[in-house]
């Protein structure tokens, strides 16, 4: 199955609150005929139009390939969450890797978090940054975890814009009773995601990036001067970029073997009163809880709860994403059980066995950077200006990033979904158990 196609209209968004919401771009040109390059990036989502912007800024002559539109997948539909730290925690990082390499991830997680902030700040980008992520927790033993959590990143990496809150604290924030505390965390944010990818693109463009859409890689030629082929067109180039998370396909074996695609769904309500806003959002800051097939949701700027949550396993999304995705609404908000949702759609993301992107040298001049596991808006921004960075000659970001170990699913590219299907059910299980 390709997913390229598999549940989107070749070449058009699909109908979300997101893409209801923004001014597209005019569409760029199909690649056709022959094409040469100093890099070639195939994939035009966060990581692909940074990589473009960050490598034009420098002198490169940049041609950016995508099948659809940019910001057509996972970057243009995702929660717009502008996390900290590395989607693993500090404290497992360290047991992975040591202390000091955990550090080093700190230190650019946090740089990830500004080079976004800059992006939009310098291009002027209309994307509604705005501050704060709250983690609701819904058992004991989840509230002290976090707590001590907040304490550690405070002690060790000097962290001080988080703070831990019980559950009174948290009601003031987010009534739902299902919470019992949590943080809040005023140094991440939350933004409209497909206005800062098109905001990308449109700098990108404004730097001189050739962009191309509507055009499907297909092949790509290894050696000296790699080639990418396309439908109707090929790119003879130095560098090759492979930004393509979910849906890589089979472009690179090594890749999929180590990032799985998996569906994801967000509904959008209806405008809500005042005083709904009182018994959902008493402030104006994203929401994540622990759950394992987490739930996630912020109010838009015309007052609606967009909120992402649901399960579903196979590749086609569900005839009934709304319905979906109004089960979990309903068990944070049962006051909500009956709203209206005006959108509802489903996106695919990439999700690696650590929870950590996969960044790669698949050869000497092919670069890869996936694998974010719902972590991406600011990790595959700053991906990008790693990956540009280290086609220039300097990689220690890059490195960094790529010496986490990056295991491969159980089965590779080809057992693995069943395998996925069914430590997901469990998990799911062990949620509605609470256990």
């Amino acid at each position: 199955m390709n997913l390229l196609y598999s549940n989107d209209k070749r070449g058009h968004y699909p109908q979300s609150w997101y893409a209801a919401t923004t001014d597209h771009l005019a569409p760029f040109p199909e690649l056709r005929g022959e094409a040469k390059a100093d890099v070639c990036v195939v994939g035009a989502g966060y990581t692909g139009l940074s990589t473009a912007l960050h490598l034009a800024e420098r002198g490169y002559d940049v041609v950016l390939l995508d099948a659809h539109r940019v910001g057509f997948g996972a970057s243009g539909r995702n929660g717009g969450q502008l996390g900290s730290g590395q989607r693993m925690e500090q404290d497992g990082l360290e047991k992975l890797m040591g202390l000091d390499d955990a550090r080093k991830l700190w230190d650019l997680a946090e740089d990830a978090k500004d080079l976004t902030k800059a992006l939009i700040a310098k291009h002027d980008i209309q994307c509604h940054l705005k501050p704060g992520i709250a983690h609701g927790c819904l058992h004991p033993s989840e509230v002290k975890h976090e707590h001590a959590y907040v304490d550690h990143l405070r002690e060790t990496y000097g962290y001080d814009q988080i703070a831990a809150l019980d559950k009174d604290q948290l009601h003031e924030i987010c009534p739902s009773p299902k919470y019992i505390g949590g943080s809040l965390d005023m140094g991440a944010g939350h933004l409209h995601p497909l206005a800062y990818a098109i905001g990308l693109a449109r700098a990108a463009d404004k730097a001189g990036v050739r962009i191309f859409e509507n055009t499907h890689v297909h092949n790509i030629q290894e050696g000296s001067k790699p080639v990418v082929q396309t439908d109707r067109g090929r790119v003879t180039c130095d560098h090759i970029v492979l930004a393509c998370n979910g849906y890589l396909g089979s472009l690179n074996n090594n890749v999929a073997a180590r990032v799985m695609p998996i569906n994801n769904f967000i509904a959008a309500t209806r405008p809500l009163s005042d005083d709904e806003l009182q018994t959902v959002l008493r402030r104006d800051v994203a929401v994540a809880d622990t759950k394992f097939v987490i739930n996630y949701f912020r109010l838009s700027h015309d007052n609606r709860l967009l909120f992402g949550g649901g399960e579903s396993y196979g590749y086609r999304f569900p005839s009934d994403i709304a319905g979906v995705v109004r089960k979990p609404m309903t068990e944070i908000y049962p006051q909500l059980a009956n709203i209206e949702i005006d959108y509802a759609w489903g996106g695919t993301l990439g999700i690696t066995m650590k929870r950590m992107p996969y960044f790669a040298r698949l050869a000497p001049n092919i670069l890869s950077a996936s694998g974010y596991s719902g972590h991406g808006v600011g990790t595959a921004t700053h991906a990008g200006q790693l990956v540009a960075m280290a086609i220039a000659g300097h990689s220690e970001g890059f490195d960094t990033m790529a010496r986490v170990p990056a295991p491969t699913f159980p089965g590779g590219g080809g057992f693995r979904t069943p395998l996925l299907v069914l430590a997901m059910t469990w998990f799911a299980l062990r949620d509605r158990l609470g256990i």
